[in-house]
């Protein structure tokens, strides 16, 4: 009797919760890509890069070139050789969430440890989310960790801390960018699912991330140019034409990450994409954007790297369902 009741009290186990051993997943996973050698090579590379960047942003800012929110200025300022951080962070995120999930999956195929990880009590659901959660919160302690590097650097070098203004809208940027790295993270899970070669997967992920970053914004363009074509003369015509191009250009991450980086480093930024002069009535040229305007600004663009972070996962989760494993 007692044999019995402990044999349904495992199968009850077994089958419950479809979240059994997610969180062990997500601990294992993490504590991999924080120890793996590519993710030690990205840390430094990222710390090579913010420590150059913002010493000579640093060196510009107290030479004179810099006015209000120098903190701020800690991610927009150039100095040759060396482009500004934000320019640094479209290359380098994508790259860390490709990383970091191009052999989520197939590598457990692999390596033939699939079958035996899905024989544990721990379902398919809670795998895949935990790899999407420890990649995600590897990133995400990556960038912070970056961030504090920028701040300290920041302190020593300017002698003054940042107001709450500059606060609110360095960390919106860093939520922001960590969603920006999910897309690419997402994407890079879902073709380790569809390729089985990690290569191949990893190739096809920076072909997706080269097509968006050097072509679309030419195809966006030729699109616009082609259904709404503005007739010489014709003004309505012309506006809804850019207006076209620049819904077309958002569908690409990049340009949404981009106007956030725009508005968010910039509080002199009142408004994102065509701007008719009716639509400026009132407002004080150059004066700076209240923080919390600026979110409500970007929010839409954060809301749409969030959508599509949630659709690609959504993708990839029904083919890994589909998927047979083989003992």
């Amino acid at each position: 009797m007692l044999a019995q009741r402990e044999h349904v009290l495992i199968g009850q186990q077994r089958e419950g919760s479809p979240w059994t051993g997610l969180w062990a997943v997500v601990a294992k996973e993490m504590a991999d890509h924080l120890t793996s050698v590519r993710m030690l090579i990205l840390e430094a590379l990222i710390v090579l890069t913010a420590s150059g960047t913002v010493y000579a942003a640093t060196q510009s800012l107290r030479a004179g070139a810099g006015g209000s929110f120098l903190f701020l200025n800690l991610f927009t300022t150039a100095r040759e050789p060396l482009p500004a951080f934000v320019g640094f962070l479209g290359l380098l995120v994508p790259l860390i969430g490709i990383a970091l999930a191009f052999d989520a999956v197939n590598g457990e195929f692999n390596q033939r440890t699939i079958s035996k990880i899905l024989a544990q009590p721990i379902y398919r659901d809670a795998l895949l989310f935990g790899k999407f959660l420890a990649g995600l919160g590897a990133l995400a302690l990556t960038l912070s960790a970056i961030w504090l590097l920028i701040i300290g650097l920041g302190l020593l070098q300017l002698g003054a801390p940042p107001d709450g203004e500059e606060v609110v809208r360095i960390l919106w940027f860093l939520l922001v960018t960590i969603f920006y790295g999910g897309i690419w993270l997402a994407l890079a899970m879902l073709f380790s699912i569809v390729f089985r070669q990690p290569a191949t997967a990893a190739l096809a992920s920076i072909a997706v991330w080269l097509f968006f970053t050097a072509f679309w914004g030419i195809i966006a363009s030729l699109l616009a140019q082609l259904l709404r074509p503005a007739p010489p003369g014709d003004t309505l015509a012309l506006i809804e034409q850019v207006q076209l191009e620049l819904a077309l250009a958002r569908i690409s991450p990049n340009t949404l990450y981009a106007e956030v980086a725009l508005a968010t480093l910039n509080p002199a930024v009142r408004a994102l994409g065509l701007i008719l002069p009716i639509q400026l009535h009132g407002a004080v040229p150059g004066s700076p954007l209240p923080a919390a305007q600026s979110v409500l600004l970007t929010w839409p663009h954060a809301t749409g790297l969030i959508a599509a972070t949630i659709l690609i996962f959504a993708l990839g989760y029904v083919l890994f369902q589909r998927q047979e494993i083989r003992a």
